[in-house]
């Protein structure tokens, strides 16, 4: 197939330090160029890519200095030129959340659409309704809740390469660790009380957020003055190949977050090195961690403090063994080239006007029927199964 995939110009691909998107467009692209499929990246110029790179800006737009720049601009001279480029292509894969719909108004049965952030934001129901031919791609089911009646054709999981991620069954593991970024929803305050309670340092390696102004506030009230602490570490923002050695020598990644999370990538990473995952139950966190197998789900401090008192009766075998069957990039790959299969042939099999997938249904609609789609239990592919 020939396949586009379109990409956020706010961190190159793969993106040097943090940006959850882009490292997904990173893995999805260079193994579809492995499997046979012609790749073409939309993306900024620092990019590197396996397949054809088209570059967008000269570079991500968080590592450039320059201070006057129109992000608009660049986003609207990117679509336009894949819009020039679309019959170049079988489909067309955007990340870019909903900035290219009114654009691609004339051709959304060519698209598919991964939504990669959080949709209960005011609007985005009645944007939805409006733009209701685009085929939509979740990344949880949790994620769809707030919006169930959009044009969803299937939740895949987000997936990692195995190699990049050693396993550890030994080691360090002397203390606790949080990977994100320092923004109130992440809950950096929490797993630092945590592990004050628990009695283990901790180490934390985060993006420090300057984009709102609520963020800066945030960063400089609650979470600085933590830093301070004895038993506080902070690594700074760490880049992808370094992650498996801050994960792997933990004893738990401590995940407190307070919002509707839409995967949360940082939790198959910590699987992957074998590490356990303690986590609040919010958004995706019940579909990601299998509680009291590869990790817990808590609903306070104190029972993160609690769960704290278990991790080691935890096999980390097995965590790791539950990442490789779960959500390993090949995992992933497999079920978007599927997906592009499935969407092809509702293209081909459509006369004139597009088709319309069947809104909040977990299906594909092929010439008036609709296969159902349901993930297998403990499975997590998202593999097509007939109802």
């Amino acid at each position: 197939m020939r396949i586009a995939q379109v990409a956020p110009l706010s961190e190159s691909i793969p993106p040097r330090l943090y940006g959850g998107t882009e490292r997904i467009v990173s893995y999805l692209g260079d193994r579809l160029v492995e499997k046979g499929h012609e790749v073409t990246v939309f993306a900024s110029g620092d990019s590197k890519v396996a397949g054809r790179l088209i570059p967008c800006r000269d570079k991500a737009r968080r590592l450039d200095r320059d201070p006057l720049h129109c992000d608009i601009a660049d986003d609207m001279v990117m679509l336009e030129l894949v819009h020039d480029m679309a019959d170049e292509f079988d489909i067309i894969h955007f990340h870019t959340d909903l900035l290219h719909m009114q654009v691609f108004g004339d051709m959304p049965e060519k698209t598919v659409t991964t939504l990669h952030g959080r949709l209960d934001l005011k609007g985005l129901k009645s944007f939805f309704r409006t733009f209701d031919l685009f085929p939509l791609v979740s990344i949880s089911d949790a994620q769809r809740e707030p919006v169930p009646t959009a044009n969803f054709v299937w939740t895949i999981y987000h997936g990692v390469p195995r190699r990049t991620y050693k396993f550890r069954s030994e080691g360090e593991q002397d203390y606790v660790a949080f990977l994100g970024r320092f923004s109130p929803e992440k809950g950096a305050e929490k797993a630092i009380e945590i592990a004050r309670q628990a009695g283990y340092p901790i180490r934390l390696a985060a993006k420090i957020c300057n984009q709102s102004e609520a963020n800066k506030v945030y960063y400089r009230n609650v979470v600085e003055p933590l830093l301070e602490l004895d038993f506080v570490d902070y690594a700074g923002e760490i880049g992808e190949h370094e992650k498996s050695d801050f994960l792997g020598h933990a004893k738990a990644l401590l995940m407190p977050i307070n919002w509707p999370e839409c995967f949360g990538l940082v939790m198959i990473e910590a699987m992957a090195c074998g590490t356990p995952v303690i986590a609040f139950r919010y958004g995706s966190v019940p579909e990601v961690v299998e509680h009291g197998v590869t990790g817990f789900i808590v609903d306070s401090i104190e029972e993160a403090v609690e769960a704290m008192r278990y991790v080691d009766a935890l096999d980390r075998a097995t965590i790791r063994q539950r990442f490789e069957e779960r959500f390993s990039v090949e995992a992933m790959v497999q079920n978007y080239v599927q997906l592009y299969r499935e969407l092809l042939k509702v293209t081909d099999r459509s006369v004139a006007a597009p088709v319309k997938m069947f809104g909040g249904a977990r299906g594909i609609a092929q010439t008036g029927k609709v296969l159902p789609v349901r993930t297998l239990p403990g499975s997590g592919d998202g593999r097509l199964m007939p109802g």
